[in-house]
């Protein structure tokens, strides 16, 4: 966990300078907070906090928060897994959706595929929607975890895949 943590962090620390230094893209990304959205620019750049960082760090990954982010890439198995295994164009590909953990376990259990998480809902996915998100559904680090991203037998796998995941949408 402590790399992507970290990484993340990184990302923060580098949003925090450039928003400091009235860099327009910079501005435009902390303006999404509530809090500084109607500032004007150099009270912006003047009072925007490392924490207003992480946390739109942590939003851009498909978190509602930067304490949401850390909690489930640490290893928590319950709280809201955010947007990030679900993102834009991927509702063409074949998925089971479920509000139970363990109807949507039973249903990977008995057919296969990889069981995600969505906010607070369950769903799976066969390999062409892990291919679409950009993970290699071969990758070792999915049968550590048992094709389980909710409840990882190995949550180191997890945070692993989370932080080749994470890195491949911020470099998009």
């Amino acid at each position: 966990m402590a790399d992507v943590i970290h990484f993340l962090k990184t990302r923060a620390r580098q949003l925090h300078r450039s928003a400091a230094a009235m860099e327009p893209a910079a501005i435009a990304r902390v303006r999404q907070l509530d809090e500084l959205r109607e500032l004007e620019e150099h009270a912006l750049a003047r009072d925007v906090k490392r924490r207003h960082c992480l946390a739109v760090v942590a939003r851009e990954v498909g978190f509602r928060g930067w304490p949401d982010a850390v909690a489930i890439i640490g290893g928590a198995t319950r709280g809201d897994f955010g947007t990030l295994l679900y993102p834009r164009g991927a509702d063409a590909h074949w998925n089971i959706w479920s509000a139970s953990y363990d109807e949507a376990r039973a249903i990977r259990e008995a057919h296969g595929g990889y069981l995600l998480a969505y906010k607070l809902h369950f769903f799976i996915v066969d390999r062409y929607f892990i291919e679409t998100i950009g993970l290699d559904p071969e990758d070792g680090d999915w049968s550590l975890i048992g094709r389980d991203w909710v409840r990882p037998r190995l949550p180191e796998a997890r945070q692993r895949l989370y932080g080749k995941l994470i890195a491949r949408r911020l470099a998009a």
